[in-house]
């Protein structure tokens, strides 16, 4: 079986350094780049499947976004947001391209990782040549997003990993159906054990912060620098809805199909938020629009 090799980059926020984790798959000389970024309290392990099935043509690199997993914690909690995220990249992106003649990457992001690549795929100069948006957009449900702030201030303590195994596979129903090796896996990515025996969620209770201090003007703000930033995309962009979606609307899906990059999109069927690209036929979909095969 193809093993991931686990790095670290140090990375900069105003408030100090922070180190950065990321597991590295495929050929470590390959100037063929895929970076792979997952949501909001989920970690790189998320593309374990993706990144096997990739591994032959691509270098794929799947960071824990600061804050998350194996990675650093930020000093402030006020700089959880997509600029910082979008910083921690741009320095992980020139370590994993140093010195193999290309600068470009190919770009992956589920739910918050898709917003850090819409970012970052936005600016004079990218670096994103092909990017893929998993249920995300520039317009969010904010029935979903109040849902989403509150699960993640949620400080839970479990005295077994079961019983945290069982709560993350009750709130995460709808990535839709998997095996219960597959729920057993997507559990212990996002569960650590505390010197005390207790299981606990891998990320900062700080992230929470963010989404605290919003208000409906911030939001209205945030909404309309992403549609603008959505807009000056220019590099072919694959759009990808859980039919279920409570966060990505339809509606929005088809304005993004229809403006700024005028993404291809495909729903999968019988999902929500968000498709975790585990299974066979979604990861053909990935790979039709990155590879061409």
């Amino acid at each position: 079986m193809i093993e991931a090799r686990i790095k670290f980059v140090q990375c900069l926020s105003p408030a100090g350094l922070h180190r950065m984790a990321y597991k590295e798959w495929g050929d470590p000389a390959n100037p063929r780049v895929l970076v792979c970024v997952h949501g909001v309290t989920r970690v790189g392990d998320d593309f374990d499947s993706l990144a096997r099935a990739l591994a032959g043509h691509y270098r794929v690199v799947a960071p824990d976004v600061v804050g998350r997993g194996r990675s650093g914690r930020l000093a402030n909690p006020q700089f959880y947001r997509v600029p910082q995220y979008v910083s921690d990249m741009v320095t992980l992106i020139a370590r994993v391209t140093e010195g193999n003649g290309e600068d470009g990457v190919d770009w992956f992001g589920t739910s918050m990782g898709g917003l850090i690549g819409l970012a970052l795929a936005s600016l004079p100069g990218t670096p994103v040549r092909k990017l893929v948006l998993n249920d995300i957009g520039p317009t969010l449900d904010p029935a979903a997003l109040l849902r989403i702030g509150d699960y993640i201030g949620q400080e839970l303590r479990f005295a077994t990993f079961d019983a945290a195994a069982r709560f993350v596979r009750e709130v995460s129903q709808s990535f839709g159906e998997h095996t219960d090796e597959q729920w057993r896996k997507l559990a212990s990515d996002v569960l650590r054990q505390e010197p005390d025996g207790q299981w606990v969620r891998h990320y900062d209770m700080g992230l929470a912060l963010p989404f605290r201090s919003a208000t409906p003007e911030s939001t209205r703000a945030d909404e309309a620098m992403l549609w603008a930033a959505y807009d000056a995309i220019a590099c072919p962009t694959l759009l990808v809805r859980g039919e279920h979606s409570d966060l990505l609307s339809r509606a929005t899906a088809a304005s993004m199909a229809a403006r700024g990059p005028r993404a291809t999109l495909v729903e999968i069927a019988n999902v929500g938020h968000a498709p975790t690209f585990i299974h066979d036929d979604q990861i053909a979909i990935a790979r039709q629009f990155l590879i061409g095969t």
